[in-house]
């Protein structure tokens, strides 16, 4: 399969997808709607199909990494779903030294290849990890996006912020980590990463939230953690709740950083799809570790 780059499709089209992947509108929508732009013998369902995620493209960091430890783990969540499971990555030449911890959340399809492969990648860069799946209530990531977004439907969002919650404590307390932890969240997660800042205060040592919905300015001013925020300059939806947030951040003395990356959409750090933006997505990459190094060491 050929990686298309946004590049290749009308930005209006892209538009339309991304209120696709948010729930704005369904598939039958979307279909009827992107007609116009399916022209050279181009279908609209060939469209479809050609921008949702193909998750081979997401190995950066191979499964059996020979560098890494991964496993599974279940966390009690008692104000929760009364549990929630995950993908647990630990450098394999750590021993018996003491690492910082770190979340990844997933979008709003569940704990996905990409997020695991995000996860690997952190434990590549000496920390260790923890990517939980907030579909763990309705039997986990089935497999693809469609039926993620149908499950994502059917949990109790609260119960879910409280499994999150649970998650990132579970891994703070752990005794391999140092008690240092941050929050790394894309799309849904980027929100689930200034939701975890908020909860936190300053329990939480680093959060980055990836074009992530911003919380109320009431909760805003509980963040105590230094915020490393990366927006995308096509993402009109989520860029408009930026300056109210900034201006409580600032208005609270928080240490916070905001990137916007021009021309690139909604969810460039995603490898499996063609919004992918390499450049945006390496640089925010190395902008995000090098925060998680600043605040979490040491």
């Amino acid at each position: 399969m050929v990686r298309n780059k946004a590049s290749d499709y009308p930005q209006e089209l892209l538009n339309l997808f991304d209120l696709y992947v948010h729930g704005d509108i369904n598939r039958r929508e979307f279909l009827d709607r992107s007609k116009k732009f399916a022209v050279g013998g181009v279908t609209a369902m060939a469209l479809w199909e050609s921008l949702r995620p193909n998750y081979a493209w997401a190995e950066q960091v191979p499964k059996d990494d020979a560098r890494l430890k991964t496993e599974r783990a279940t966390v009690p969540s008692p104000q929760g779903n009364g549990e929630i499971s995950g993908y647990f990555v630990r450098p394999a030449s750590a021993g018996s030294n003491k690492l910082p911890g770190i979340m990844v959340v997933h979008e709003n399809r569940g704990l996905n290849p990409y997020i695991e492969d995000v996860a690997r990648r952190l434990g590549i860069a000496d920390f260790m990890a923890f990517a939980p799946d907030g579909l763990t209530s309705v039997g986990g990531f089935p497999g693809n996006d469609e039926e993620g977004a149908t499950a994502f439907q059917k949990v109790d969002r609260d119960k879910m912020t409280e499994d999150f919650v649970a998650a990132i404590r579970w891994l703070k307390a752990r005794p391999d980590c140092t008690g240092k932890v941050g929050v790394v969240g894309f799309c849904f997660g980027g929100g689930i990463a200034n939701t975890m800042a908020v909860r936190l205060g300053a329990d939480l040592a680093a959060a980055v939230p990836f074009y992530g919905g911003q919380p109320t300015a009431e909760d805003a001013a509980k963040i105590k953690a230094p915020l490393l925020v990366h927006y995308a300059g096509l993402d009109e939806r989520i860029n408009a709740g930026w300056p109210a947030y900034e201006a409580v951040l600032k208005a609270n003395g928080v240490t916070h950083t905001m990137h916007m990356y021009d021309g690139a959409n909604h969810g460039f750090h995603n490898d499996t799809t063609p919004r992918y933006d390499e450049a945006a997505a390496k640089l925010a990459w190395q902008r995000t570790l090098d925060h998680f190094n600043k605040y979490l060491r040491g």
